[in-house]
């Protein structure tokens, strides 16, 4: 975010110091360089298609299945309704990774819809998308995220009453220090504990859903019914809110397509499967819910999953709060994974700071991203209402979307040469910018305050441009002042930004 009247002798002088200081560290060029001898530090493509689909899964499975049920029910009325509201939002998110995965294989840049944007619209506009992602979406979803596994983490020493406050907020933030290490220490350990923890999750969920195939065969039907269903359209589209959170994620390998091993075609393979898997398991798991459970006792509960064992597995209860941790941390180490990303992504554009740019010279990861996802993320846990969180996140993040998937008809009308491996029917972002607008506008009426706050959240982006990245002409001491806060920094984190080897 420096000006660009900076003394250009500066920054390439900047790069130029931290890798000799790299080297009279004991750092080798090689080692720089990714083992590759050929001068940029770059993340590397070290990703599978089995790892992308683990990242895909790992991201959207997380707390959502075990708060957002309560959420949808509230909304909805009525189980049968329900069940529609999670059918729906599936189908939904499914037609929304499908326009993703053409403008993921056209424009092969990390960063996903902000680089999409930022392509089609320009710079303002996906400065105002990096702005709700990064600042709101990103690490609030983390944080409630991360909430959730000390929820569930704390809940069998305090089998009668709510968890502290106090103690699930310091377990969440220990969690999120935890995952900053290792996704700060290598990529290979954060896609490893992608994998693990993903198998982990869906073990959980299978089991649940045994359990419940198992009541619903003993005729356990009595729940499935229509009766109390909410016909007030402003209701519907708050169900959609948690309905659709707890899909988050469905685009988060988008964000990181750079480190993606054959992205053409690994891209939407890992986006078809994730999908339709995730979708079959949100919906029988539901189900499993409510073959055991009363709206009135889901409703009732802060933590169905946990509700749902001590009804059927007895003295083996214990296992389900334990797995579905695993699930939470699992999802925490997605975003973190993903979002950082996209900080780097933007501070690539110049539409964050340099240091954001920056890779770790040993490790190879983009640390000083990582560690600002953390921060902020850290930071939202000051609040504790997972409810309201999730109406701040679904406002900002489905307009967001709904933003980034008009891009995909604007190009073909725009740029219709650009070569586009995969070719979508226009129908379907149609649709979806349809539904987006109804997810979006109708619950400002509904609920009013938590848009409200959204809206001046999204709305605070414009300042900020104007200031940090449209004034061009800024007064020399702060670009002095933002140079040596950067040096300072690459010292401390032992990070160099993209160098090429005409300036070493």
């Amino acid at each position: 975010m420096e000006d660009e009247a900076l003394n250009k002798t500066e920054k390439p002088q900047l790069r130029k110091d931290s890798l000799k200081s790299a080297k009279d560290e004991g750092t080798n060029g090689d080692a720089a360089n990714g083992g590759g001898g050929g001068g940029d530090i770059v993340l590397k493509p070290k990703m599978t298609l089995v790892n992308g689909i683990t990242v895909i899964v790992g991201s959207i499975i997380g707390s959502g299945i075990f708060v957002s049920p309560t959420g949808v029910l509230i909304n909805t009325g009525s189980v049968n309704m329900s069940l529609i509201v999670w059918i729906l939002s599936g189908l939904f998110s499914m037609v929304g990774a499908y326009c993703y995965a053409e403008l993921g294989t056209m424009i092969k840049k990390s960063g996903a819809d902000y680089a999409y944007i930022m392509e089609t619209f320009g710079p303002f506009l996906a400065f105002i998308r990096l702005w709700i992602e990064c600042m709101i979406v990103r690490p609030c979803s983390q944080a409630i995220v991360a909430l959730t596994f000390s929820v569930y983490v704390l809940k069998p020493f305090f089998p009668e009453c709510q968890p502290p406050e106090d103690a699930a907020r310091l377990l969440a933030v220990c969690c999120i220090l935890v995952l900053t290490f290792i996704n700060c220490w290598d990529v290979k350990w954060a896609t490893a504990v992608q994998d693990i923890f993903t198998y982990a999750k869906l073990l959980a969920l299978f089991v649940i859903i045994g359990a419940g195939g198992y009541f619903l065969f003993q005729g356990h039907t009595e729940h499935f019914t229509f009766d109390n269903t909410k016909t007030e359209v402003t209701s519907l589209a708050l169900s959609f809110y948690s309905g659709l959170f707890a899909y988050n994620g469905w685009n988060y390998l988008n964000f990181i397509i750079e480190e993606l091993k054959d992205p053409v075609k690994n891209l939407p393979r890992a986006i078809a499967i994730s999908c339709t898997l995730v979708t079959v398991v949100y919906v029988f798991t539901n189900v499993s819910f409510y073959t055991i459970l009363s709206p009135e006792e889901v409703l009732g509960s802060e933590a169905v999953a946990v509700t749902f064992a001590d009804r059927v597995f007895g003295m083996f209860a214990w296992t389900i709060p334990v797995f579905v941790a695993l699930s939470t941390f699992g999802a925490v180490n997605g975003i973190l994974l993903t979002s950082s990303r996209l900080f780097y992504a933007g501070a690539c554009e110049g539409q964050m700071p340099e240091i954001l740019t920056m890779i770790q010279i040993q490790r190879l990861t983009p640390t000083p991203a990582v560690l600002i996802m953390a921060l902020l993320s850290m930071l939202y846990l000051t609040v504790s209402d997972i409810f309201a969180l999730i109406n701040y996140v679904g406002f900002a993040t489905w307009l967001s979307i709904g933003a980034a998937v008009l891009c995909l008809p604007w190009l073909r009308w725009k740029q219709p040469k650009l070569n586009r491996p995969i070719k979508v029917n226009l129908i379907f972002p149609i649709l979806y910018l349809i539904a987006t607008v109804f997810v979006t506008v109708v619950p400002m009426i509904a609920s009013p305050v938590e848009t409200g706050y959204g809206c001046l959240m999204i709305l605070t982006s414009i300042p900020v441009y104007c200031i940090f990245i449209a004034w061009r002409n800024k007064p020399k001491w702060f670009n002095r002042s933002m140079v040596a806060l950067t040096r300072f920094l690459q010292k401390m984190l032992m990070v160099v930004g993209k160098a090429k080897p005409a300036q070493v």
